[in-house]
């Protein structure tokens, strides 16, 4: 199998609590120091490959469509998915089902990452050739307000606990936005209903004999839902002193 070449960007949401910066643009356009959100995530994962972006647009498309365009601008190509209702987040993978590389990348679009995706497919290399995913994961003690996973001693997915939780669970991790998925796994999701990758899909191929995975990495990443945790990555990242500088000619983009 070659390198993985392709990532899901899911920039679906409402972005509701970001508001009033989210009554002009999605969430995932959001500024992060200057360059949008989206920007910083494509940028990342053509650092370690990927060329070939699927992403699905419901808020406001004529903003990232406007500013991204087809992708050329980076020596990437962008392929765009117009939803008229949410679908989900497992449903809007399944409508790029036609798109999809054997392997491919999803990340929730809300999120800064800066993972090193070379060593996260590395280390999916190295799963049974059976796996049909593997989602990164963060062992903790604490989990009252994250969906998390049990996993077994191969760190292979033995059950899933949504949220709200009445009890604890043995070597519990908490589920993050970031995942390698092979093909197949597109074949469980219904078509023409609301279907979540973490409340429905992963539950529906662990029952199903299913081999998914875990992955644990320190590298930074950071969902955007909240005005607080916006100024928290700007904060991160102006220490390490990391910008998007030269990329695109200055665009009007709004300030917080």
């Amino acid at each position: 199998m070659g390198k993985i070449k392709q990532a899901i960007l899911l920039c679906g949401g409402l972005g509701t609590r970001l508001r009033p910066y989210t009554y002009t643009m999605s969430k995932q356009m959001i500024p992060i120091l200057g360059n949008p959100l989206t920007e910083w995530n494509i940028v990342q994962f053509k650092k370690h490959g990927v060329t070939e972006f699927l992403i699905n647009l419901y808020t406001m498309p004529e903003v990232m469509r406007g500013y991204l365009g087809d992708g050329s601008k980076w020596g990437v190509k962008i392929t765009y998915n117009l939803e008229k209702e949410p679908p989900g987040t497992a449903g809007s993978c399944k409508l790029f089902e036609q798109h999809a590389d054997e392997e491919f990348f999803v990340i929730y679009g809300d999120m800064l990452s800066l993972i090193n995706y070379t060593k996260m497919e590395q280390a999916w290399r190295e799963k049974p050739s059976d796996a049909i995913g593997m989602q990164r994961m963060q062992k903790m003690e604490d989990y009252t307000d994250a969906d998390v996973a049990e996993l077994d001693g191969t760190r292979k997915f033995v059950a899933i606990h949504p949220k709200p939780h009445t009890e604890k669970y043995p070597n519990a991790y908490r589920m993050r936005g970031t995942f390698i998925m092979n093909r197949k796994i597109l074949s469980y999701v219904p078509s023409g209903i609301y279907y979540e990758i973490g409340r429905d899909l992963l539950p529906d191929v662990i029952k199903k004999g299913e081999s998914f995975y875990a992955y644990e990495c320190d590298d930074y990443s950071k969902g955007i839902d909240t005005v607080e945790k916006w100024r928290e990555v700007e904060d991160y990242l102006k220490k390490g002193n990391m910008r998007l500088e030269g990329l695109l000619p200055p665009q009007p983009i709004l300030e917080h």
